[in-house]
């Protein structure tokens, strides 16, 4: 799956806050994501991420 710094993942589950979007700050074996509700930074494996993906945004000039 190619996901790349600066997009912002729709979840299949949501953050304790409520907020289903995060922003991948660094992409690699693990994920580095901040809540854009809370602004909590997780990191989480790759795989785990993957699989909760509903959809990509992508801010392409």
């Amino acid at each position: 799956m190619d996901v790349r710094p600066g997009d912002i993942l729709e979840m299949k589950k949501q953050h304790p806050c409520g907020e289903k979007r995060f922003l991948v700050l660094r992409s690699g074996m693990d994920f580095k994501l901040r809540c854009l509700g809370c602004g909590h930074e997780v990191m989480a494996p790759r795989a785990k991420v993957e699989k909760n993906i509903k959809h990509i945004g992508r801010n392409e000039p």
